[in-house]
């Protein structure tokens, strides 16, 4: 008796040439020694047997739980006009998929394509997907979707419905109020309207003062709780940004609005750290901020790499960002853009309460967070290795660190990013090697070098590290014109 367990698979196709044949019987095997119990005419059809009570057992019997269609120029022809066993089958079959049966129980294989490379579909079936087995370099990963079919375990799993963001339920979530503004901004680039650079202004001087609005108060419950809360009350200023930042990017000039944004980021610098006026605080009080302006840091890059504006992301990296007050605790009045990364002890508290065993609450938090932008998170990876790489190439001192918690996610990544990808050409690589402070690339192999000697030198997540030759592509760099 067949366990429960095991999944039954009715197998249709046709007698088109005998290499076909051994072909169908080779996959029919290879299915069936993976767990798979296949009902196949050559196994399961004796002589004296009717040949039309078989066919219709792929749906009279209730244990059959899928059936294969494989299809090649033979079994498309005979499908479409009817003809011999397949004109017969396909009659069962079609009768099922348009008026019975759920839409998973039939599958296509296509087993060969036509001279403009199109599959053989019998025209009932041409709407729907198909597992394509049809060329040999990508068996492999057609072979394992065919046995997911049958098993009933896809690659990609819905999820579960999970609660709506606080900031759509709680109404007592901090907003900017720069909702006016920013939509009369990307309206002003979008049309080359004059006013927009003023607009600008007062939309980053408005961003800038009402962040206050998230500085956390009070001692209700964890105060990692009431970090995470805040982030996520965040989420559509942030959004709103981005926004901006993308039309800029499309429709205005980097170049002379980089300065703009290089005074906004600037500005932000006072709200990751205890401000004057307060005299009790622990360094977790204002790690929503930290985490917060980390976060638009890294998308301001990402935007602007994406775009290919690299005069705009060097100044962003390059130029000293003045700090009001800090020469007067004799402290260097400028700091660089690592100022912008910073620890977040919160989060690691969080990770241990919760027992959450993540080797990153940050990275994950970025994330999952990302799926909301509209910007791939391996642009943001990619922004985060160029500022870690450059900080690196240029540090004077072991404070100078960019710690890029979203290469965790960049572990078993071995492609190259796409900036560097790019750089295969000679002539791109010369726009790009600002980006990391260098004019050569000897001085990045050199660092490199020093990477391969000594792996502990690399930002690591337990066990984990990543490897920059690979994101860099290094070995193709520059060797094309």
């Amino acid at each position: 008796m067949t366990s429960p367990e095991i999944p039954k698979l009715f197998v249709s196709y046709s007698w088109s040439t005998p290499a076909h044949e051994q072909w169908v019987l080779d996959l029919a095997t290879e299915v069936s020694n993976s767990g798979v119990e296949v009902i196949l005419d050559k196994w399961d059809l004796r002589e004296g047997h009717d040949s039309v009570a078989f066919m219709e057992m792929m749906v009279t019997d209730p244990s059959i739980t899928k059936v294969l269609m494989i299809c090649d120029r033979a079994y498309t022809t005979k499908a479409d006009g009817r003809a011999g066993g397949v004109g017969t089958e396909t009659q069962i079959i079609s009768r099922e998929v348009y008026e019975k049966q759920s839409q998973d129980k039939f599958a296509a294989v296509v087993a060969e394509k036509d001279e403009a490379g199109k599959p053989y579909l019998p025209t009932y079936y041409k709407s729907r997907i198909y597992i394509d087995l049809s060329e040999s370099d990508r068996y492999a990963e057609g072979f394992e979707k065919l046995l997911r079919w049958i098993f009933d375990k896809p690659l990609y799993v819905k999820p579960e419905i999970g609660k709506p963001p606080s900031f759509l339920t709680d109404s007592t979530a901090p907003l900017l109020g720069t909702t006016v503004l920013s939509k009369r901004v990307i309206e002003g680039l979008k049309n080359d309207k004059s006013y927009v650079r003023g607009a600008l202004d007062e939309y980053l001087s408005l961003f800038t003062d009402n962040l206050e609005r998230f500085r956390l108060s009070g001692t209700d419950g964890e105060q990692d709780d009431r970090v995470v809360k805040s982030i996520e009350d965040f989420t559509p200023s942030r959004n709103e940004f981005l926004n901006i930042l993308t039309t800029l990017s499309q429709y205005g000039d980097t170049v002379s609005y980089g300065p703009k944004l290089h005074r906004f980021f600037e500005s932000l610098i006072r709200y990751l750290s205890r401000p004057p006026e307060v005299h009790q605080w622990n360094e977790a009080d204002f790690d929503n901020f930290k985490f917060i302006i980390h976060e638009l840091f890294l998308y301001a890059l990402a935007i602007l790499l994406r775009g290919e504006h690299f005069e705009a992301a060097v100044k962003l990296l390059s130029q000293p960002y003045y700090v009001s007050g800090n020469s007067d605790h004799g402290k260097n009045a400028t700091v660089t853009y690592i100022v912008f990364w910073d620890y977040l002890s919160s989060l690691e508290v969080r990770n241990k309460r919760l027992a959450s065993r993540r080797l990153s609450l940050r990275a994950d938090l970025l994330e999952q967070r990302s799926k909301t932008t509209g910007i791939p998170f391996q642009q943001v990876m990619q922004a985060d290795f160029i500022c870690f790489l450059r900080a690196d190439l240029l540090h004077t001192n072991r404070y100078d660190n960019w710690y890029p918690e979203t290469l965790i996610y960049a572990t078993r990544h071995y492609r190259p990013f796409e900036v560097f990808a790019r750089s295969i050409s000679k002539a791109y690589l010369d726009r790009i090697l600002p980006l990391l402070g260098v004019s050569s690339l000897n001085e990045v192999k050199k660092k490199l070098d020093e990477y391969a000697a000594d792996r502990s030198s690399l930002p690591r997540w337990d066990h984990q590290t990543f490897g920059p030759s690979g994101l860099l592509g290094f070995d193709q760099l520059g060797t094309r014109a």
